[in-house]
């Protein structure tokens, strides 16, 4: 993730569920599509069994009412967020499950957008492991889009960097983050994205403070505290590929 304009940038977020993308990397989403990017959302499942505990409360809910509400919440969320695009996949959760017909779909997807850089969750989630097996679906579709040999004649995927975002319980997660993104002039699109998911008006406030605390080791780390910049709000990250650099800086 670069502070340069983009031009005819474009990343891509695979979420486990409709509502992770917006806790873990609203900010990078409006960030990038301010900066010129064009950011596409694949939500892999809409969270409707595992995620929606609040509508399963309302009298007369069903399956199907439950995935439009979540789908209308991710929507909206995505627009507060000036996302690009959002799509769907609705491959279930609690457990999420993908066959090889939905995995070289999202090999289409990603060969199709040609991101600059990916985001999805942490490798290892004991708590929700919807989201470590969204990663090593996306680890392994990444790797598909590059062979030469899959659907011979189509652009062929280069190598984008696949950023994990925070968890829910970083120590429980081995999580280790080593970006920390400045997000504080998106936050207000951050926030309002946030409060897109009624489903989930509990994790409201906690991602706000997680924010703060992120913003906390951004100005740590880049200057300390006297000569930082002065964010105010923050995502971290973790890069799972190498890095090739001319210069270390």
């Amino acid at each position: 993730m670069s502070d340069n304009k983009a031009d005819n940038k474009t990343a891509l977020v695979i979420s486990a569920h409709a509502a992770d993308f917006v806790w873990r990397c609203g900010g990078a989403i409006a960030l990038h599509q301010k900066q010129g990017y064009d950011v596409t959302i694949c939500c892999l499942s809409f969270g409707e069994r595992g995620e929606s505990a609040k509508l399963w409360k309302e009298e007369g809910i069903t399956l199907e009412k439950v995935k439009v509400s979540r789908q209308m919440e991710a929507e909206n969320a995505a627009k507060a967020l000036n996302a690009h695009d959002i799509v769907f996949f609705d491959q279930g959760d609690y457990p999420l499950r993908m066959n090889d017909e939905a995995k070289f779909k999202l090999v289409d997807l990603i060969r199709a957008v040609q991101p600059n850089f990916m985001l999805s969750h942490s490798k290892y989630d004991p708590y929700n492991t919807d989201h470590m097996y969204a990663t090593e679906v996306a680890m392994e579709c990444r790797m598909i889009a590059q062979a030469w040999g899959h659907n011979p004649g189509e652009k062929v995927l280069g190598a984008p960097q696949l950023y994990l975002f925070e968890p829910h319980q970083t120590e429980q997660m081995g999580w280790k983050p080593d970006v920390f993104l400045d997000i504080t002039d998106v936050w207000d699109n951050k926030r309002a994205a946030i409060e897109c998911m009624q489903g989930q008006e509990h994790l409201w406030d906690f991602y706000t403070n997680v924010a703060e605390n992120r913003a906390n080791h951004f100005r740590r780390n880049s200057g300390g505290q006297a000569g930082g910049r002065k964010a105010k709000y923050a995502e971290g990250f973790e890069s799972i590929y190498p890095r090739t650099v001319d210069e270390l800086e």
